[in-house]
């Protein structure tokens, strides 16, 4: 996809209102913190994510997307696509292959469904109005196993087994991926009308594998995976650098209110704290959320379903979250993975631009729901 480039000529009023609007945010920070505790703060938040959160993800990115190779490389993938394509068509309208689109993306992160949109072979399979759905189909599933391992893995850290809650959580990105699919459709029924479908059978007899015995394939898959894996956890340093750290730092007061601020990691302007406690009775009604301060979750993973990992250590350290909490935060993390960031270069990708509105809309709809749906369900089964 080429990136489109304007020249702005003798606009003024841009970098006027972006030094205005820089001005109004970060001088009262400075001006609460301290100028020099400010900058402290930032960059060793920053290092501390870096060091204590993004290398972990990377970890689990590596070891997640080497298991999903092993899956696809031994035909497992295609297996488990097999068996699930009898539920595709009632949940979601689509045909049995979109089943395959989840699986990837659930291995790996929302542009690896692009891939399979621009296989012929897999196309075929879809009527022309089916093809955007796509975009929020693989979203909702974006990065679910690291999400899935990596709340499982503060189980430790809370002192409660959280594999309950964290599978509830993926049970509510599943529902939340049929409600957006399901009104997304709506609209893409309408645009594309007049379009014929494309022809095509719903079997899938093959997979692709590599050359040579079980041994070399498994050694390869496992190291071409991770490979892969490395790739996904650079791609989100700078989303969690950047997002989690300013994120932060407009979500905790000083460590020690006594002393004052002192430049640590993770001390700030409780801002969303403010915001949380301003919206707590719809907060608790929808998420039963514990703290005001989880907004910040919801918010991140708008743009970083990576960067919003990184927040929930801190959540855990200031007892801030329950596995009620837990639950919620999965559903959301999963369902809209970062989904501002990437749906208007995955619906360009698909040919589509003109429905990316629509399909932004349904998806923050979804994603609402998917939270207030498992916060439901996880009071009537726990």
């Amino acid at each position: 996809m080429e990136e489109k480039e304007i020249v702005q000529k003798t606009n003024l009023l841009e970098p006027t209102l972006f030094v205005i609007i820089s001005l109004i945010i970060f001088i009262p920070v400075m001006n609460i913190m301290g100028v020099s505790n400010f900058f402290k703060t930032l960059m060793s938040t920053a290092h501390d994510l870096l060091l204590n959160t993004v290398f972990f993800i990377m970890a689990v990115a590596v070891l997640t997307s080497a298991f999903g190779n092993i899956l696809s490389e031994f035909g497992v993938v295609y297996l488990l696509n097999k068996l699930l394509s009898k539920l595709m068509r009632p949940l979601y309208n689509l045909p049995g292959a979109a089943s395959l689109g989840i699986l990837t993306t659930y291995l790996s992160d929302n542009p690896a469904i692009l891939s399979l949109a621009q296989d012929k072979q897999f196309v075929k399979y879809f009527e022309k109005w089916q093809i955007p759905l796509l975009c929020n189909l693989g979203t909702s599933f974006g990065m679910g196993l690291i999400v899935t391992t990596f709340m499982i893995a503060q189980s430790s850290n809370m002192g409660t087994n959280l594999v309950g809650p964290v599978l509830l959580g993926n049970l509510g990105a599943v529902i939340g991926s049929i409600i957006s699919v399901r009104i997304f459709s709506i609209y893409t029924k309408k645009y594309y009308k007049n379009s014929e479908s494309f022809s095509g059978t719903e079997n899938v007899n093959y997979w692709n594998a590599t050359k040579g015995g079980y041994v070399s394939r498994l050694i390869d898959a496992l190291l071409e995976g991770g490979k892969v894996g490395v790739d996904l956890g650079l791609s989100i340093i700078p989303g969690v650098l950047i997002i989690s750290t300013m994120v932060m730092m407009f979500t905790n007061g000083p460590k020690d209110p006594s002393i004052g601020y002192q430049g640590l990691p993770y001390e700030g302007v409780p801002v969303l704290q403010w915001i949380g406690e301003r919206l707590e009775f719809i907060l608790n009604f929808l998420f039963g959320f514990k703290s005001p301060k989880l907004i910040a979750f919801p918010l991140t993973s708008l743009g970083s379903t990576g960067a919003a990992l990184a927040l929930v250590p801190r959540f855990i350290e200031s007892n801030s979250i329950t596995a009620n909490d837990i639950a919620v935060l999965t559903s959301i993390g999963m369902t809209w993975s970062g989904y501002l960031s990437t749906h208007i270069a995955m619906m360009d990708s698909l040919k589509a631009r003109k429905l990316a509105s629509k399909a932004i809309l349904s998806h923050t709809i979804a994603g609402i729901l998917a939270g207030f749906i498992t916060h439901l369900l996880y009071v009537l089964i726990f």
